[in-house]
């Protein structure tokens, strides 16, 4: 089997993209791989505990690699700490990184430019797939997971802290993408077939933030904006 690492964003797509690629044994995966926000030491974007990352990563048995970014990186920044971390990778001798992208062509190529920089082959086992089948077989599948990020502009605050099963996608906004993949909604999972434990959580505050164009955080604001800058969060505490 091939030596790979997966991009490990603490959700159910990269959860099933593990799954699958174990469950194929084409690729042996020996770490996941993380960004985490310095300064409020939670995962980016998702806004979670990494102590709950943590978690996951025992409860799976595999190790984790942690790449510490501040919370409004410039582009550059981000880029040069992705190559530092892949570089280590890569001297360790991974080949292949695996993402759960589903369909957005631009991130897709955009992964692949940068990856081929450094001679790591970029792996997308749920590309293309019907996103409607895909998140009812991750249902069926077994895994566990709860949304912890939800945009304030397509999904109202009661969507942030629910779990993601029948009913969740029967409330889902048709011009909601069952899957999130547009960035609708990220998910925290906590249990699945191949986790040995499942991660142990209180649900928290719901609180929600407003990201400006100068990248600066706030409390959510009632204004209308063109760009999706507000979003609901769910605080999981680990228990």
């Amino acid at each position: 089997m091939q030596k790979a690492y997966l991009n490990w964003s603490s959700g159910k797509d990269s959860a099933f993209a593990l799954y699958k690629v174990q469950k194929e044994g084409t690729y042996s995966v020996g770490k996941l791989v993380t960004t985490i926000n310095s300064e409020e030491d939670r995962i980016s974007m998702h806004g979670v505990r990494k102590s709950l990352l943590l978690e996951q990563g025992e409860s799976l048995g595999i190790p984790l690699q942690l790449i510490p970014l501040k919370g409004n990186v410039p582009l550059r920044e981000y880029e040069k700490a992705m190559k530092n971390s892949i570089d280590l990778l890569k001297a360790e001798g991974f080949t292949h990184s695996i993402f759960g992208d589903i369909y957005l062509e631009d991130l897709r190529s955009y992964r692949e430019k940068q990856l081929e920089k450094v001679g790591i082959k970029a792996v997308f086992p749920l590309w293309q797939m019907n996103t409607t089948h895909l998140i009812r077989e991750i249902i069926a599948a077994g895994f566990k997971a709860i949304t912890v990020s939800v945009n304030a502009k397509l999904l109202d605050k009661t969507f942030c802290g629910r779990a993601i099963d029948k009913e969740f996608l029967k409330d889902l906004p048709a011009n909601v993408d069952p899957c999130g993949e547009n960035g609708e909604f990220h998910t925290f999972i906590y249990d699945g077939p191949n986790f040995k434990f499942p991660v142990n959580f209180e649900i928290g505050e719901i609180s929600g933030k407003n990201y400006s164009p100068d990248g600066k955080k706030g409390e959510r604001k009632e204004k209308k904006e063109t760009w999706d800058s507000e979003f609901w969060y769910c605080d999981l505490i680990p228990v």
